[in-house]
């Protein structure tokens, strides 16, 4: 029997404040999860990964991966309860998946499953130190999703979107890039969004 674990973070950073959402870890045991009906009309035509994968995003993992998340974005979804509407697409970006390849090698190499490093790490020391900070910015947003075990990029999605806390991290509008990553079943996708400072008029 498989275990499937999903786990979830958000982090909202702007000039005046600082929240953060703790993780979850929900274990999977062979059951379905709950899927919307956005969900249940993908198909999915890559193949399951070996366990020796390890992968710094192909042209289609990406494109996989944006095509599941904005085809959800745009037709809305029920998160738990909650009906969630229609947000714009989110776009990839290189640094956020650099952050979450080396948070899930680093799970991978240490075996253990948390938003927290060993070495005390957060996801914000994370994307930071590949150059992903809010300097220069009027706000910033930064939130990541986990999962262990699953064999394609439809489980693990579908995983995430049956949860209701990384269903809202998917539909979150504040996000606008997103970065993923996969070793050996550690998969990790992290968002962002960096929103720069509006010139008044007459500024130049």
């Amino acid at each position: 029997m498989r275990y499937l674990l999903i786990s979830i973070l958000s982090i909202l950073v702007t000039s005046f404040c600082s929240v953060a959402t703790p993780a979850v870890k929900t274990p999977v045991k062979g059951k379905k999860t709950s899927t919307s009906k956005a969900k249940e009309s993908f198909t999915s035509k890559t193949p399951l990964l070996s366990e020796k994968t390890k992968t710094v995003a192909s042209e289609d993992f990406k494109q996989e991966f944006l095509s599941r998340i904005n085809k959800l974005r745009a037709e809305g979804c029920n998160c738990g309860g909650d009906y969630m509407p229609p947000v714009g697409p989110l776009i990839w970006n290189d640094q956020l998946e650099i952050a979450a390849l080396g948070h899930a090698q680093d799970m991978n190499r240490n075996k253990y499953f948390d938003h927290i490093s060993k070495n005390g790490s957060k996801l914000k020391d994370r994307v930071f130190a590949v150059g992903y900070t809010y300097d220069g910015f009027k706000s910033f947003f930064i939130g990541e999703n986990i999962a262990l075990g699953q064999r394609s990029i439809r489980e693990v999605m579908n995983g995430w979107i049956g949860s209701e806390g990384h269903c809202r991290n998917l539909m979150n509008p504040n996000f606008k890039e997103v970065g993923i990553a996969l070793v050996n079943h550690y998969w990790v996708q992290d968002f962002g969004a960096r929103n720069p400072f509006q010139k008044k008029k007459g500024w130049l």
